[in-house]
């Protein structure tokens, strides 16, 4: 594993991530804005007898020559009971060319795989002067809010030389290692970092799914999920983040 510690910067290599939700607070907000919170209350007690607080789940980023491909390492089969909660859940498999500021993502949205072709998000950070370490790296905090309500924190190492970050948050003048929704009870931190050449070959756009760009799927999902009220927000958020 690569060191902050020491004066090499790493620009090729493999960043891995651990996806941390805390299901039970998100449960919790859902049922503070539900009029019969009594019979959910009653269903959320026995759903904490066969379900951890936290749900954990894996992804790598593997980057070079300022390119980058995030992917999910396993499948999220922990069941969800009562509640199915999309932003809990890792959808995306996203290509991400820095150099030309375009991404390619695959998302599974229910039972629909959709295939985005368009712009990286631009993302106006404030970099701060708190520190923190991660994965062995000292990384520098930075804020930002998308979707025009989301709070980011992120937290990067300016020893990778490469702009990129989980889920296809980049625009930072290094790697993000930690990148956390306060609001949303989500986060992802780097568990390992392995400075390693890797064949340009093997990062390659996605190629399955039904065309669209972010716009026209936004558009879609507003569409097929009028009428769904509170739910309808929640899933957006999850879809298009």
């Amino acid at each position: 594993m690569a060191s902050a510690q020491n004066q090499h910067f790493t620009t090729s290599g493999t960043v891995e991530f651990n996806k941390t939700t805390n299901i039970y607070a998100l449960i919790t907000k859902e049922m503070y804005d539900d009029k019969d919170g009594s019979f959910e209350q009653t269903a959320f007690e026995a759903y904490k007898k066969d379900h951890p607080q936290f749900r954990v789940l894996k992804s790598t980023l593997t980057f070079t020559n300022n390119k980058t491909l995030f992917t999910h390492d396993d499948e999220d089969d922990q069941p969800n009971g009562w509640w199915d909660l999309e932003i809990a859940k890792q959808p995306n498999t996203i290509y991400t060319d820095l150099g030309q500021g375009r991404n390619v993502v695959q998302k599974q949205v229910f039972e629909q795989t959709y295939l985005l072709s368009d712009t990286t998000r631009k993302i106006h950070w404030k970099i701060t002067d708190e520190t923190r370490e991660i994965a062995g790296y000292t990384c520098r905090r930075a804020n930002a809010i998308v979707m025009d309500s989301i709070y980011v924190v992120a937290f990067y190492t300016d020893k990778i030389h490469v702009s990129g970050g989980p889920e296809g948050f980049t625009g930072l003048p290094g790697m993000i290692l930690g990148l956390a929704l306060p609001h949303d009870n989500i986060n992802w931190f780097a568990t390992k970092v392995t400075d390693m050449t890797v064949d340009e070959k093997t990062i390659a756009p996605p190629k399955k799914g039904k065309h669209v760009n972010q716009a026209e799927l936004k558009a879609t999902l507003n569409d097929a999920m009028k009428g769904w009220g509170k739910e309808a927000y929640q899933n957006l958020k999850a879809f298009l983040l």
